[in-house]
């Protein structure tokens, strides 16, 4: 059974920042090209950026380029999201995801493409 646990979210104030994390629990994850998504209340779960499972290929929604920067090491806690320059339309539930990859630079953007969620963690940014 594949499990995801985020963490790092909290209440910040815009302009500041914040680093997520996402821990896989049982396994490697080498093999899995991973995700971050979000869901504000009211709002359809959205793209916020994906990374391959070599690491080497990342992308990002429009909305947080330049802002925002996923990484993964998969020797240890296997994916992060830095967040910085906040903004309060930022302010949502920030869940990862999990897939197996069908070739290592490969990544994934919709939520149709990852089988494996985790719970979410909630980073809440006021003005």
């Amino acid at each position: 059974q594949v499990q995801l646990v985020e963490s790092g979210g909290r209440l910040v104030q815009a302009g500041g920042s914040l680093r997520l994390s996402c821990a896989a629990s049982g396994r490697s994850f080498s093999g899995y090209a991973m995700g971050w998504f979000r869901q504000a209340p009211g709002k359809e779960r959205e793209f916020v950026a994906a990374i391959s499972s070599s690491g080497g290929s990342t992308y990002y929604a429009d909305s947080v380029k330049g802002r925002f920067s996923i990484s993964r090491d998969n020797a240890k806690n296997p994916m992060y999201l830095q967040m910085n320059s906040l903004r309060p339309e930022d302010t949502a539930v920030y869940s990862c995801a999990a897939r197996v990859a069908l070739l290592s630079g490969n990544y994934y953007r919709a939520v149709s493409d990852y089988p494996y969620w985790g719970q979410g963690t909630q980073v809440t940014v006021s003005s």
